[in-house]
């Protein structure tokens, strides 16, 4: 819970004042780091053990050269010969690896000019390693923003943006999917976003329209439409695991009003594990890719207290009046007439279930936690999603799969990033251990690269630090 402090109007300019200064001296840090890049021909990582991503090899003592925003050459230390004037980082005992992404984030709008919400949100992502962010519900804005990133105007994670939301309110009829469609396609969004309350004509025609046009679709599964179909309408992804426990259910009965949108959280007790194979088996071959984002469900359905929820360490990179709402939400959810604690853990226990029999049989995975929804702070999420899969029993390996070669597979960008190799982009992370021990280990970060920009951990904290004073907490 947060505090509410009272203090004098000269307190509290001395207070913004420090805090402007301490803005202006990292940014004015932040600008000769990069200067100094600019003037180095190279950076090189020597001695480090790399994590390439092409399969589960760890290569050992290996320089990595970046020229530019892109990996020039790896290989093994004692043959990798740096520039003399190169900007050497030692990575001797650390492990590096391609940046993680978060296939299922949300992008805040700047408020009329002001885009101070949005560029600290990019911090916290890229902060926690995060250099790739599929944004899940577009805005206009977020194609301007889209570019200001890839041309280094504004410091971020790559980004791929959905088109504003397709559901039951915007596209009420076929024709009006089509439109919508057509309109988002011309638009440029990458993917067009699926929510609920679509009809099975309307998504069959969005469907359709977006085969002719070339734009993928992704998102939910609305209850009319039912997880068989929507696998066989052809979705890029289905994010949340949404429809799956109703699939589990033979004759599902009608959702209670207060607990409708949880992902089938009121069918559990009918929910038979014995269909979970025959249906894995349906996604694999449909081609269709998951995001499961566990950890969403995981901080909505665990038996702890709004106020408990909201006072975990990250939270305090948020503001004060999104972890009211948080709370508030919370402690609804808890409060319904329909949530039990042992209901709950059974939910959670058939989403283990389903994500252990996807890894079995292979089908494709992306890592995204739904950042900022409510318990979910951008960047810090995607390590409770990581964590939250390694308690399903999915192994380190799979997870990082989920955050780097597997996104750009889907994309159709292998070796463009996500993998650490020659003329892949330089988006990597560095570790001060190795995660394909312990996927807690992703969290011991030593440094982030961003297209070549190097963010070491000591401007990580500083900025952490300043977003943290912002709130006052």
């Amino acid at each position: 819970m947060y505090r509410t402090t009272h203090t004098h109007y000269f307190g509290r300019m001395t207070a913004r004042t420090g805090r402007l200064i301490c803005l202006l001296a990292l940014l004015s840090g932040y600008a000769a780091g990069l200067a100094a890049q600019a003037v180095a021909p190279e950076i090189a990582f020597t001695h480090v053990n790399v994590l390439p991503m092409t399969g589960r090899k760890v290569l050992r003592d290996q320089t990595v050269l970046i020229r530019g925003s892109v990996i020039y050459k790896v290989g093994p230390a004692k043959k990798i010969k740096p520039l003399e004037n190169a900007l050497r980082i030692d990575g001797s005992g650390k492990y590096l690896l391609p940046g993680i992404s978060e296939m299922h984030g949300h992008i805040p709008v700047r408020e009329g000019q002001d885009d101070a919400l949005v560029r600290e949100t990019m911090l916290l992502y890229l902060c926690n390693g995060v250099t790739l962010l599929r944004g899940m519900l577009g805005d206009p804005y977020h194609l301007v923003l889209q570019d200001q990133v890839s041309t280094g105007k504004v410091l971020g994670p790559r980004i791929y943006t959905a088109s504003p939301s397709l559901n039951g309110n915007s596209a009420k009829t076929p024709e009006e999917g089509r439109q919508k469609v057509r309109e988002y396609k011309r638009a440029q969004y990458d993917f067009l976003k699926i929510h609920p309350g679509l009809s099975l004509p309307t998504l069959e025609a969005i469907a359709q329209s977006a085969r002719e046009e070339g734009l993928p679709f992704s998102g939910h599964v609305p209850a009319e439409v039912g997880i068989q179909r929507a696998l066989a309408l052809g979705y890029a992804s289905i994010d949340h695991l949404d429809g799956y426990v109703e699939g589990l259910v033979t004759a599902p009965k009608a959702a209670s009003p207060h607990t409708a949108s949880y992902f089938g959280y009121d069918q559990t007790q009918r929910a038979d594990p014995k269909k979970i194979p025959a249906l894995v088996k349906a996604t694999k071959a449909s081609g269709t890719w998951i995001v499961p984002t566990q950890s969403l469900l995981e901080r909505w359905f665990e038996p702890i207290s709004g106020p408990e929820m909201v006072n975990r360490p990250e939270m305090r990179y948020m503001p004060p009046a999104t972890l009211l709402k948080w709370r508030v939400f919370k402690q609804q959810l808890l409060d319904s007439p329909a949530y039990h604690p042992d209901t709950a853990e059974a939910f959670l226990s058939l989403r283990r279930q389903l994500l252990r029999e996807m890894e079995k049989q292979g089908v494709p995975l992306l890592l995204g936690s739904d950042s900022p929804q409510v318990g979910n702070v951008p960047g810090f999420s995607i390590h409770s999603e990581m964590q939250a899969l390694a308690n399903a029993g999915l192994s380190p390996y799979t997870i990082l799969r989920s955050g780097t070669a597997n996104p750009a597979r889907f994309f159709g960008k292998e070796g463009v990033y996500g993998t650490v190799v020659p003329l892949a982009t330089a988006d990597l992370i560095l570790l001060d251990a190795n995660p394909l021990d312990d996927i807690r280990n992703m969290q011991r970060i030593a440094g982030v690269m961003t297209q070549g920009r190097w963010l070491s951990a000591s401007w990580i904290a500083q900025w952490l630090s300043v977003i943290e004073a912002k709130y006052n907490r």
